[in-house]
Parts: structure tokens; sequence; C-alpha cells
């Protein structure tokens, strides 16, 4: 119970932090954020809720990653389904708090909220397939960096830093695309609030940053095997 108040905790303040630096401060006349604003801000929530419940939960704030762990043999699979909806009542939650934080603006509208989209719900308009391979691809890459900070013999302590780093690069690459997800629990709390064609849209940002995890989950535990301790 105490790792999935964690995982709960944990989720909320990515959505939060993340969701909401792009809610309230991207846009900002003159003194807006932006895109690497927006991105800083979501390797900042992973870099914090890292040290601050890494040690309780393994801190991984998203569906996909605890599939690639768990395909990658860092988790267990009792563990799996629980975890998972945590992180989505917590992301969900977060969205809820930055929700009612957002609409007590004298004429708010809701907008994107941050929800990821493709075709002409992504940023830049690029089309389904390429939201796809980008989310496949980002995420396997994110789950690289993962399998491979926390690996028994990489540098103790940096772990929550190169995650953090790897997720703030992640999204200074694709949220022009997709407005980045690699999470299925962020892109499912921002999507219950938009509703329309962000529900609509909501499989490929299932489906694809599971593809990824699983692929590096594969891929890791093959070209780590025999480098244990």
């Amino acid at each position: 119970m105490k790792k999935l108040i964690a995982e709960f905790i944990g989720t909320l303040w990515l959505v939060l932090g993340g969701c909401g630096s792009a809610v309230l401060a991207a846009a900002y006349p003159e003194l807006g954020i932006g895109f690497t604003g927006v991105a800083l801000a979501f390797g900042l929530t992973v870099v914090t809720m890292a040290y601050a419940i890494g040690h309780i939960s393994g801190c991984h704030l998203n569906p996909a990653v605890s599939i690639g762990l768990w395909i990658g043999g860092r988790f267990d699979k009792k563990d799996l389904l629980p975890y998972i909806a945590a992180q989505i009542v917590g992301g969900i939650a977060g969205a809820g708090i930055l929700y009612v934080i957002a609409t007590g603006k004298a004429g708010f509208e809701i907008g994107g909220f941050a929800a990821n989209g493709y075709g002409a719900h992504s940023p830049g308009g690029y089309s389904m397939l390429a939201a796809l391979v980008t989310e496949i691809v980002m995420t396997f890459m994110f789950l690289i960096i993962i399998l491979g900070a926390t690996h028994s013999k990489a540098p103790k302590g940096f772990a929550g830093l190169a995650i953090g780093l790897g997720l703030t690069l992640i999204h200074l690459i694709s949220i022009p695309v997709t407005n980045t997800s690699v999470n299925p629990a962020r892109s499912t709390s921002q999507a219950l609030f938009v509703g329309d064609w962000a529900l609509e849209q909501l499989w490929l940002f299932w489906i694809a940053p599971i593809i990824g995890a699983i692929l590096a989950g594969i891929v890791y535990k093959f070209i780590a095997s025999g480098s244990e301790e």
C-alpha cells in the first residue's frame, strides 16, 4: 500500500508539474516558458520524485515503465496491475487539481488541456503514423535509459538525473509531434477532461508506449545479460 500511495503521489506530481506548466505557463504573454520550459518541467517532476519516492516504490509514474521493467526482469508481475491503477488514479487527481486551478481565471477555455493527439490535434499537424512511430521510439529510448541507469553496475546516485534529463530530451524532440506522451497515465488524465477527440485518439497513447516499453525490455535484457553482479 505504501508503494501504491507513493506511485499515486508521484504520478499526480508529474501531471500537475508537466501538464500544469503547459496549460498555465507555456503561452503566458511575453513571459511564457514555451516548449523548452515544458520539457524541462516534465524532466524536473521525474528528478524530484526519483529522489523523493524512488526508494519506496521505484518511482515508475508510468504504466509503460512498469511494463518495461517487468519485461526486463526488474519488476514483479504481481505488482503490475496495482501499480498501473495507482498511476492512472494519481494522474487523474493531478489533472483534476490542474483543472480547478486553471478554471480560476475568468474566461478560461479548456482547449487542448495539454492532451496528446495526432493529425489536426498534433501541435505540428503530424500524421497518425508519425505519432505512432514517435511514441514507440521515444518510449523505447526512455526505457533503455531507465534500465541502464538503474543497472547494478551503473554509477550510484545518478539514476534520477539521467532519467529526468532523458525525459526532458524526449519532450524537446516530440512535443511538436504528439505533445509527448510516452506515458498512458498522463495521456488518460488529460483526455478525460478534454473528452471528444482526445478520448478517440487515446488508444494510440496506450498502444505505442506499451509496444516501445516491451521492445526495450526485451532488447536491454539481451544486451545486458551476463553483466549483472
